[in-house]
């Protein structure tokens, strides 16, 4: 899948799983060419998703849940992810 299209793939999974209030999503790729892990063409990839889902959740927790979402492309398309997971309140 071509990168344009992972990143839509990330926004519908987060989108329908979490509901969220906002959802920025980096594509950081580009930054560990060369990197082991990027051989086999999967991606590096950023997400801040706000959303009440996470109220009540530890940190563990909300990763867990997020990675939940995204499922099979933790597999397929997604090497390394970095997540900044909030609730509303948490965003202000």
């Amino acid at each position: 899948m071509p990168r344009e299209q992972r990143v839509g793939a990330i926004r519908a999974a987060l989108a329908v799983a979490l509901a969220p209030v906002s959802l920025e999503i980096e594509d950081e790729s580009h930054r560990h060419a060369g990197h082991a892990g990027a051989a086999d063409g999967r991606g590096h990839f950023r997400v801040d998703v706000v959303s009440e889902a996470f109220a009540g959740l530890g940190p563990i927790a909300r990763h867990r849940a997020v990675y939940a979402a995204l499922g099979d492309l933790m597999t397929t398309d997604i090497h390394a992810l970095s997540i900044r997971a909030r609730t509303p309140a948490e965003a202000g």
